[in-house]
């Protein structure tokens, strides 16, 4: 593997994917150097109370939580360690239907009751916000609802009101969770969003090699709530390693404490953003009033009006102008930036951009549907048990025994316990046809599908 990501990292492709520190920090110090266990001296992670505290200090103050806890195992880690603080087995729990897929895989693992609650949709291929009004709706409807789990902001960068969101679930004494890996950045120019901490959450999970200098799998666990750090240290004693790595840490502290030019990111996304008012058939979605907030981070550029595809883009991006881009769909790519991004790596995708525009033609036959209501649920996750092994088209009316998602950004198109319509089944094999990445927990599609032996 070594040589292969040499021959990448070495090569003159630019990487508009994570991680965000972009290959673009050189200190001198080869990783093997930094790589410790718990020495004396060098604190626990498991009960903080010297350099991993002082780390978790900094990081509270700078997202205004009361607690921040170091994740060396990603967000995901976060995520299971923050369902399971605050909720027991058999409790009824709304997640909103784009959740990340380790949100299910918590549902499942701690024995929940889910209630799905669908997103608006933004495009006819992704999901925009959480409505207030419709989650307010489903917590009259599901008054025993002890947790409420959205995600702010989504992959392709879509804000929620979370403000509206946490006095709602205030009001029905209901925690909320926000899953907002994708935020990292935001407390560090005003130009971004508003953090869940500001806004209210009771706990938060960001995700900090997405979007800052830091490397993959480093993330932060927060809670605004004092009553939480116990519940949340515990859970994360089960959740996280006890081998953590002092290389990943090192690297968080890195990534929160040393300066960074923000002015000059922002400058540089504006710069783009008036670039891109050129495209003629491509375009740069979400710089308008399609969403509640935007982070403008996130550039995705849109195909739906283009005789291409967004798996064809990022085809061409890759082969002629050595751009790697962070996921394809059908209908639109997404270029991830950072801080760490340079002048000429934003000119490169400029460029390239306008060129792919001119050589295009208008279509409207690029259009892929993939929001629509939620699934029949005959089982919670937990309950499908004994299972079979059946023929993926010919499991109509069949009870789904994996989760199957597009991945990324890896959110379920259908859950465990969900009925498989013949929609569904269509939909599946449609995307899977045009190229998209169709994972599923049992790495069975797409010869064969796992249901519930009912």
């Amino acid at each position: 593997m070594k040589d292969e990501i040499l021959v990448y990292t070495e090569g003159c492709a630019y990487p508009f994917h994570m991680p965000g520190h972009k290959r673009n920090i050189r200190d001198g110090v080869f990783p093997y150097q930094l790589d410790l266990t718990e020495i004396d001296g060098f604190d626990n992670l498991h009960h903080p109370e010297g350099l991993i505290k002082k780390i978790e200090d900094t990081a509270a103050r700078i997202y205004h939580a009361k607690r921040a806890f170091l994740l060396v195992n990603g967000a995901t880690c976060g995520i299971l360690s923050a369902v399971k603080a605050v909720s027991n087995r058999g409790d009824k729990v709304i997640i909103a239907r784009n959740c990340h897929t380790s949100v299910y895989h918590a549902a499942e693992l701690l024995g929940l009751r889910p209630v799905f609650l669908m997103p608006e949709s933004a495009t006819n291929d992704i999901y925009g916000c959480v409505d207030p009004s419709a989650l307010e709706q489903q917590l009259v409807d599901n008054p025993d609802a002890k947790l409420v789990i959205i995600t702010s902001p989504t992959y392709e960068g879509i804000c929620s009101d979370l403000e509206a969101i946490a006095r709602i679930c205030r009001s029905h004494g209901t925690r909320l969770i926000v899953d907002e890996a994708h935020g990292a950045h935001f407390p560090f120019h005003s130009a971004f969003p508003k953090g869940a901490m500001d806004c209210g959450a009771d706990i938060s999970v960001v995700s900090l090699h997405k979007t800052m200098p830091a490397m993959t799998q480093t993330a932060l666990l927060l809670t605004s709530d004092g009553s939480l750090i116990q519940p949340l240290q515990s859970a994360l004693s089960i959740f996280q390693t006890s081998s953590p790595s002092y290389v990943l840490m090192s690297s968080i502290e890195a990534c929160l404490t040393s300066s960074r030019d923000f002015d000059s990111y922002i400058r540089r996304l504006r710069d783009f953003e008036d670039a891109m008012l050129d495209l003629k058939h491509l375009s740069l979605l979400f710089r308008g009033k399609q969403a509640f907030d935007y982070d403008t981070g996130k550039l995705v550029i849109s195909t739906q009006n283009a005789d291409i595809s967004g798996i064809e883009l990022a085809d061409i991006l890759r082969k002629r102008y050595y751009i790697e881009v962070e996921m394809a769909a059908h209908g639109y790519i997404i270029a991830m930036t950072s801080v760490c991004d340079t002048d000429d790596g934003f000119e490169r995708l400029k460029n390239a951009l306008l060129e792919i525009d001119r050589e295009c033609n208008t279509s409207d036959g690029n259009d892929l549907q993939i929001s629509f209501g939620l699934p029949e649920r005959r089982l919670y996750p937990f309950e499908t048990g004994k299972t079979k092994s059946v023929v993926f088209g010919e499991a109509k009316g069949l009870v789904c025994a994996e989760d199957i998602f597009a991945y990324p950004p890896g959110i379920p198109i259908i859950v465990k316990g969900e009925v498989l319509s013949a929609e569904i089944i269509t939909l599946i094999t449609r995307l899977h046809s045009k190229g998209v990445n169709i994972i599923s927990s049992e790495n069975s599609f797409p010869d064969s599908i796992l249901v519930a032996d009912l």
